[in-house]
């Protein structure tokens, strides 16, 4: 067993209650390693606290501190940090954003706050110095992302972007067999879907305007344009979508300004390459469904996860490759341990922890850099432009127009 497996297995049994009477001399497997580094959450809501439960479960960091102006989620976070934490030092609240990013006892600032105010928390964050995990989408308009994407290139700390479903099970296989086995040839076609209910709840309700948000197609479609990007191995050159606020929210208002977040939506993206994407999205599913479908000249390649809350039992994660006669074909079930499925986004932000860390520890990791951020950004507002105009956005011209080189 490699050391790596040791450890991940002795951080699973350390949690066990079971063991729980073992006097501390008497533990080896279930022995707690103590953590190496200490984080402040900046942001505390819904993502702030699955940041917080991931971080405790994977071992070698602690939360050391959280800042967010809502009491409420501060109360929340606290609560259950206290469950979750046992005998550690109780957290920190920090009154200002200052003092949390510049904390002398804390190593690592993770970010996740509402979209459109990621560049102001940056612009204090990165002075700190400190290690970085920035939540997606970075930014909600094309100026505030490049300029983040500035303020990091020379950073000398770790700066990380949150685009974690590159680490899902269906995913993390999908990257293996197309990219690295390059078992499909050569990549020609790629399609995606996101069916799904609508947004959630949040403070102040920012994520159904897109002034805050960035747009639908930028807020939750990132994660999916980063995929598209990173499976074509190319920059995208045009970008053309359409779609519509059909169903959801349509009559909501919040302080008398009424919500414009489209719920459904098809985007195609054409790339230097010669390589074509699509992707469609639903946001009046009642289930949650992801596909990604990707084409070369030597096989076919489908992912998909599925969680629909019926009675009949189905895996979650299924994965199938066809490569006719040449190579053999297989249909699997992906999967990780339950425990870190159930930990959030099936699995995805425990692994973006573990390999923040091992970028701290300077270990090689294939996390997403801040370029591909800022590309995930780039044709998320390209979508949103052509949906409104209803013509072809080419990039080279849209950067342009905004006086930005990429």
């Amino acid at each position: 067993m490699s050391k790596a497996a040791k450890e991940l297995r002795s951080r699973y049994i350390s949690r066990n209650k079971k063991f729980d009477y073992l006097p501390d001399t008497d533990r080896y497997l279930s022995a707690s390693v103590p953590p190496s580094y200490k984080f402040a959450i900046i942001g505390s809501g819904n993502i702030g606290q699955e940041h917080m439960r991931v971080t405790m479960m994977e071992g070698r960091a602690t939360v050391h501190g959280i800042y967010d102006p809502n009491p409420k989620s501060i109360e929340q976070a606290t609560a259950l940090f206290s469950n979750i934490a046992g005998d550690m030092e109780p957290l920190t609240v920090y009154p200002t954003l200052q003092e949390a990013c510049h904390d002398p006892d804390v190593d690592a600032l993770i970010i996740c706050t509402p979209n459109y105010t990621h560049i102001d928390i940056v612009k204090e964050a990165i002075t700190s110095g400190k290690h970085i995990l920035l939540e997606k989408p970075m930014a909600t308009t094309l100026e505030d992302a490049h300029t983040i994407a500035e303020l990091a290139r020379d950073y000398d700390a770790v700066f990380q972007i949150g685009l974690q479903y590159r680490y899902k099970a269906i995913y993390s296989e999908a990257i293996h067999e197309a990219l690295e086995r390059k078992s499909l040839g050569e990549v020609k076609m790629i399609n995606m879907m996101e069916h799904r209910m609508p947004f959630l709840d949040k403070v102040a309700q920012w994520n159904k305007f897109s002034k805050y948000s960035g747009g639908t197609l930028v807020e939750k479609c990132c994660h999916y344009f980063d995929l598209m990007n990173l499976f074509a191995q190319s920059k995208p050159v045009e970008v053309y979508a359409n779609g519509g606020m059909d169903v959801n929210f349509k009559e909501f208002k919040y302080q008398s300004e009424q919500s414009d977040i489209v719920d459904n939506a098809m985007v195609t993206v054409r790339y230097e390459n010669g390589v074509r994407a699509s992707f469609q999205l639903c946001m009046f599913s009642p289930m949650f469904y992801e596909e990604l479908v990707v084409c070369g000249d030597e096989g076919r390649l489908k992912v998909s996860e599925n969680e629909d809350f019926l009675g009949a039992h189905r895996p979650r994660n299924q994965f199938e490759i066809i490569l006719g006669e040449g190579k053999p074909s297989r249909i699997a079930t992906p999967c990780y341990p339950s425990y870190i499925e159930e930990s959030g986004h099936g699995g995805a932000t425990y692994y973006e922890h573990v390999y923040f860390i091992d970028n701290i520890e300077k270990k090689p990791t294939t996390t997403a850099k801040v370029e591909e951020g800022l590309w995930s950004v780039i044709v998320g507002v390209a979508a949103e432009q052509s949906m409104k105009s209803g013509r072809t956005v080419q990039i080279d011209q849209m950067l342009k127009e905004k006086g930005l080189l990429v």
